[in-house]
């Protein structure tokens, strides 16, 4: 597994444990009454915070939130910032990758240096999704 040193520096300063912890416990409140799959998301801010978020899923499947979407909420309400570092785990504490929409949630709001903590190790946003769409694709 990649730890943050080994990534050129990028990770350093980033309390990974801290994380993973804080998105274990916020999976135990996810509300996943139908897969009994929950999930939990943290991630560190650009100016310090940090934010999380746990799935929420409704009997009408198609419209649950993951928790990378309540994550980002808590991000926008607390008013604003970059992600740096992000990581997702289920209910049993193993890290899980984001799916894909919520791999474009988190370029959305972290970009291409977002640092995300994957089961194979440490990798940069634009290693999760290569050749992202993104605001900069709308200028014009």
């Amino acid at each position: 597994m990649t730890e943050p040193s080994e990534i050129g520096g990028a990770g350093e300063g980033v309390d990974w444990d801290g994380l993973r912890i804080r998105a274990r416990a916020i999976a135990e409140r996810a509300y996943a009454p139908y897969s009994g799959y929950r999930v939990g998301a943290a991630a560190l801010v650009d100016d310090g915070r940090t934010v999380a978020g746990c799935n929420v899923e409704n009997a009408a499947y198609g419209v649950g939130l993951c928790a990378e979407c309540g994550l980002v909420s808590e991000l926008l309400a607390g008013g604003g910032g970059r992600l740096v570092a992000f990581t997702c785990t289920n209910g049993a504490g193993e890290r899980i990758m984001p799916c894909g929409r919520c791999r474009q949630l988190l370029w959305e709001h972290g970009g291409p240096g977002l640092l995300v903590d994957t089961p194979e190790g440490i990798l940069a946003m634009h290693q999760v999704l290569p050749q992202a769409f993104g605001p900069d694709n709308l200028a014009r």
